[in-house]
Formats: C-alpha cells, sequence, structure tokens
C-alpha cells in the first residue's frame, strides 16, 4: 500500500487520535494486528521511509500486502492491550508470529477454587487443564505488571494469601484484595467479582457495563444501597482508567540496541543458544531470549547460530537492532551474515585460548563506529556467555530451573 493510499484511507475513516487497535488486512483476511496509544500516528508510522531500520522486513512485507487497514477505537491503553491480545487469539494472523508459541511468554491464570486465585504463568509451566480461565500470551512481561495494577485496582482480587487467616493479608489493607483471607466477602460475592474481571480479560467492556449496571438495578429493589454505591465506583473506574504508566511503556524507540548471540552445549548434547539485550548502554533482561535448538545433530556451533538467528529475524515485531555480536571467528561471521538483515551492522568475537576476546570481525555494511562502543561489545559478549553457560546447566540438571 502506498503512502498516498493510505493518507485517503486516513482521511476517509477518520482514524483517531487515540488509544486502540488496528489490523491490517489482505482481501478481507487479517495480516496483522497491533495496539496503539494513538492509532493515527500508529498506523502513520507503517509508512514512514525508515520502517526497515525500526521493524524489519517481514513488517515491510506484510504493510506491501494490506489493501485495507481497520481500526477499534478503546477508552484507554489498558483496554487495547486487552483487546489487542484476545483478537490475535481468535484470529491468529500470520505476521503476529510473537504471540504464537513462545513458552517464555506470561499468562494470566484463575484457578477452580471456591475463592479463586487470579496468578501470573510462564508458558513453560501452564498446564491449561488446571485452570478455569487463562489468558494470554502476553509477550512483554513489563506492560503486563502494569495492567494488573490498574486491573486489580478496579476489580480486586486473591493472589497468593491463604484462606482463614486471622488477619487480613497486606493487600487487603490497600485495597487489592477484597479480604476473602479472613472471611471478608462471601464466595457469591467474590464469585460474581470474578465474572467481572473475566469479562474485562476477553475484552468485552460493553458487555461488562451492562452486567454492572444490571445488578445496581437488582441492588436498588432490595434496599442495599450501600452496594449500588460500590459498583457505580466501579463504572466510574472503569471509565476513568489512569493508564500513564502504560502509556510510557508502549512501543519504546531505542536509539541503540545491541544483541549478542552465543551457544552452549557439551559434546552436543543439550544444545541450547540464547540472545541477550543492550539497549542503550543498559542489559534489558525482559528481552533477553532461550533457544533449545532443534536442527543439529552433534557439535556444530555454527550451524545452530545460523538456526538461532533465523528463529530471531523471524519475529518482524521485535525491535531491529543497531548491532548484532557473535561469539566465533570466520564460519560464524559468515553464516550470521546469510541470516540477518543487510541493513544491520554484523560483528563477531574471536576468543583467545583463555576465553577472552583477542579480536573483532567485521562484515557487510559498518554503519556503526565499532571503536567507541568496544566495552559494551565485550560487556554483552560475556553477558551472552553468562546466560548461554546457565540455561545449558538448567537444563542438564546441574541447576535448579
Amino acid at each position: 500500500m502506498k503512502s498516498q493510499e493510505v493518507n485517503k484511507i486516513i482521511t476517509k475513516k477518520k482514524i483517531p487520535d487515540s488509544p486502540g487497535v488496528y489490523l491490517f488486512k489482505q482481501n478481507k483476511g487479517i495480516l496483522y494486528i497491533g495496539k496503539a496509544t494513538s492509532l493515527k500516528d500508529r498506523i502513520k508510522s507503517y509508512f514512514s521511509n525508515d520502517l526497515i531500520k525500526t521493524r524489519g522486513m517481514l513488517l515491510v512485507d506484510m504493510v506491501s500486502r494490506a489493501d485495507d487497514i481497520d481500526f477499534i477505537p478503546t477508552d484507554s491503553v489498558l483496554e487495547a492491550f486487552i483487546l489487542e491480545n484476545e483478537l490475535i487469539k481468535k484470529h491468529l494472523p500470520t505476521f503476529n508470529t510473537k504471540e504464537k508459541d513462545d513458552k517464555s511468554f506470561n499468562y494470566v491464570v484463575i484457578t477452580k477454587e471456591k475463592f479463586p486465585c487470579v496468578l501470573v504463568e510462564r508458558g513453560k509451566d501452564l498446564d491449561k487443564k488446571k485452570y478455569a480461565h487463562v489468558f494470554g500470551p502476553y509477550p512483554y512481561a513489563p506492560q503486563l505488571r502494569e495492567a494488573l495494577k490498574l486491573i486489580r485496582k478496579i476489580f480486586p482480587f486473591r493472589d497468593t494469601c491463604k484462606l482463614d487467616q486471622q488477619r487480613p493479608c497486606f493487600n487487603y489493607s490497600i485495597d487489592l484484595c477484597p479480604g476473602v483471607c479472613a472471611g471478608k466477602m462471601l464466595a457469591k460475592e467474590y464469585s460474581q467479582n470474578i465474572r467481572h474481571l473475566v469479562l474485562f480479560f476477553q475484552g468485552k467492556k460493553k458487555n461488562l457495563v451492562k452486567v454492572l449496571n444490571k445488578e445496581i438495578k437488582e441492588y436498588a429493589k432490595v434496599l442495599n444501597f450501600e452496594k449500588c454505591a460500590e459498583i457505580k465506583q466501579t463504572l466510574n473506574s472503569l471509565g476513568h482508567i489512569q493508564d500513564v504508566s502504560m502509556i510510557k511503556r508502549e512501543s519504546p524507540k531505542n536509539s541503540s540496541r545491541i544483541e549478542a548471540y552465543d551457544i552452549a552445549h557439551m559434546s552436543g548434547k543439550n544444545m541450547v543458544g540464547v540472545m541477550v539485550v543492550l539497549n542503550n548502554g543498559e542489559f534489558d533482561k525482559n528481552e533477553y531470549r532461550k533457544f533449545n535448538i532443534q536442527t543439529v545433530d552433534g557439535p556444530n556451533d555454527t550451524k545452530a547460530l545460523a538456526e538461532i538467528l533465523k528463529r530471531r529475524f523471524a519475529h518482524p515485531e521485535w525491535t531491529l537492532p543497531n548491532l548484532v555480536v557473535v561469539d566465533g571467528g570466520v564460519a560464524q561471521l559468515n553464516a550470521a551474515k546469510e541470516v540477518i538483515p543487510k541493513e544491520v551492522t554484523l560483528i563477531s568475537i574471536v576468543k583467545n585460548e583463555r576465553h577472552k576476546a583477542r579480536e573483532i570481525l567485521t562484515s557487510g555494511n559498518i554503519s556503526i563506529d565499532v571503536s567507541k562502543i568496544k566495552n559494551d561489545i565485550i560487556k554483552i559478549n560475556a553477558e551472552a556467555h553468562r546466560f548461554a553457560i546457565t540455561f545449558h546447566r538448567k537444563k542438564r540438571g546441574e541447576l535448579p530451573v
């Protein structure tokens, strides 16, 4: 889709400068679903000249295929965050590869109990049969944490507190737990609260508002005006969600992103790979990734490196790095060169007999002055090695998972 065409669409459809979810379409089928603080600004960003640098070739491919853009405005970034996940799960768009099956992502689960707990589970630990409700996966842990903080203020829930305590838990004192741990709420009333929470996580805010208004009328009939006032407060909170914290975490642009990769194994057994990330000079552990090697038999570090790089760059929604650092010599450098986007600077670190950096090899387009960030390069290479060894030892059972 050309920029002129998208400008016509934005003008014709009157895309608002407000939060919401957008859908890129081809022949009425959905290619990609995303969320935005500003729908208008986000959709325009897909037609900027630096899309390849900031988002990668796969998203460029997606945009070129699209023949239409649709959108769903929401009242808050929080609601956009919830709705995006539900729509991706429903439609499974081709280009939303990140949400399909990554066991490192988080899920929100609701337990099967008289007084259910609301918890966060990692994909690798998830057994969906154990829970009454499962929402996710959510790729970005910081955004999920912020979302749960906001949601819990509207719909207080039990998480880790024990039932039949003599005194309510700490979260009760700050209005984040309804006090079921100390008998402050009946099971019927708490179940009602959980149903509200489920509707919200399903992205069904309109249905939720109808349910709450119906409950107000029912409580008014029996003259329970205290409960009416509580529900009205909930409705007011839903209409005035203060999600500044989530806006701050929405799609940050990293002026300097370095990714480093390493492989670890024992004579070819339990082979793993890792990616670590340095954003503006700081390690960003939320962006780290682990890879179990799937296609390589035997101790072949070069092929294993090529595999994890292919898998990493199959994620168009992950921010494109300015620099990729791999461990090894010419063979590893050449293998990586075949995989990574041409606009990304690539270097490899050659080690001496004591496994210390001896030489930095470069390949292809060098758009970064490597000499100015040599310390960062050595630092991230060492961190990748540490992370790979730790992951490998856990896989072998030498360390607790």
